[in-house]
């Protein structure tokens, strides 16, 4: 029987390797099929693993245990993408130690690219919780998918308020996909399935273990466009994803909070370290690119041509394609610039345009 290098990634990821340990039995077979025909002596001789990394690979390598793995992924209806194939996350291809491995339930969609992360406190206050209900609905109600961690608090309130208001979210685990943690999260495990998707690259049966929700963090930021932390404590795990963010050059927005609060310590320390200060939604929308070329194309869409000149609509047509001087206009128009300065103030005073600093001219 012939099996796959994508079949015998799973494989090694089932039994508990890291990719670290993949990583080098991958360099010294160069095809993961030569390692698994290869011999237990020539396994013995793969540089840098522990005896006892070595007895459990040749312990379980095994056609039936491989058979076994797959049958379970197939009952429990578990989907699986690796490194290999053509529908792993672009966004998480030139991360740092990218999960060779994910196990997924539910669907990723080419929609889901524009993501946002929303992480916090378990403990969240009313203000914290006001917040992410805010932030989330806005960003759902522009098309932007939530990524978060599934945790007690401010995760759970993303996800949920994710779901009720329409919108997409992924959860991503700090355990194996078929351990529910925590566990009064049952129904919105299954909502979230409805409506975007659960993914872990632990293997089957991990419990939620302390040290695993770092690792996942960095999953949350490598999916997601920028990160929003609600509420953190000074030494938090929402904080580990935010450093892991700026570290994948992701933007990473902070809401302020009173200064008297544990809750906003980890939050109000971000923002002094220069993370962007979350006021408003269009914090969000000017810094992501993405974001703010949606909301032109939107606003371009919206714009009633009827009541507009020739040359106004000549105009909009040369800045759909970005700001540009005006000078440039009016020269790819073929008309002087006294003219043209009078369609760009018409058009600016309609509110369709802005002027930025040395006449250059963008739609709204």
């Amino acid at each position: 029987m012939k099996i796959s290098d994508r079949e015998i990634l799973i494989w090694l990821n089932s039994i508990g390797l890291n990719n670290k340990i993949i990583n080098k039995i991958k360099s010294h077979f160069g095809k993961l099929c030569e390692f698994w025909e290869a011999e237990n002596d020539e396994i013995n001789k793969i540089d840098g693993l522990l005896d006892e990394v070595k007895e459990k690979i040749l312990i379980n390598k095994k056609i039936e245990n491989m058979e076994k793995l797959f049958y379970r992924l197939d009952r429990l209806k578990i989907d699986t993408i690796t490194i290999y194939d053509e529908n792993y996350p672009a966004s998480l291809r030139n991360i740092y130690d990218y999960p060779n491995v994910l196990y997924v339930k539910g669907q990723i969609l080419e929609e889901d690219n524009l993501a946002l992360g929303i992480v916090g406190s378990r403990k969240a206050t009313a203000y914290g919780k006001w917040a992410a209900e805010k932030f989330t609905k806005e960003l759902v109600e522009l098309g932007v998918t939530i990524v978060s961690g599934l945790a007690a608090g401010i995760d759970t309130i993303a996800h949920k308020t994710a779901v009720n208001a329409g919108g997409r979210t992924i959860g991503i685990l700090g355990n194996g996909i078929d351990v529910v943690y925590p566990k009064k999260n049952l129904s919105l495990y299954g909502e979230i399935m409805e409506n975007g998707a659960i993914i872990s690259e632990f293997p089957l049966g991990i419990p939620p273990l302390p040290y695993n929700f770092p690792q996942r963090n960095r999953i949350i930021s490598g999916l997601s466009l920028g990160v929003i932390v609600i509420e953190a404590q000074e030494k938090s795990g929402s904080l580990i994803t935010a450093h892991h963010a700026l570290e994948q050059g992701k933007e990473v927005f902070a809401l302020p909070g009173n200064i008297n609060s544990i809750y906003s310590g980890g939050t109000n320390k971000l923002i002094k370290d220069g993370a962007i200060p979350l006021l408003d939604i269009e914090d969000i929308i000017e810094e992501v690119y993405e974001l703010r070329e949606k909301q032109k194309s939107k606003k371009v869409d919206s714009i009633d041509y009827s009541n507009l000149s020739e040359t106004e609509i000549k105009v909009l047509e040369l800045l759909k394609e970005g700001p540009l001087y005006i000078d440039i206009i009016a020269y790819r128009i073929g008309s002087d610039i006294s003219t043209i300065n009078s369609v760009l103030t018409i058009l600016e005073l309609k509110g369709i345009i802005n002027e930025l600093p040395g006449k250059l001219f963008t739609i709204c």
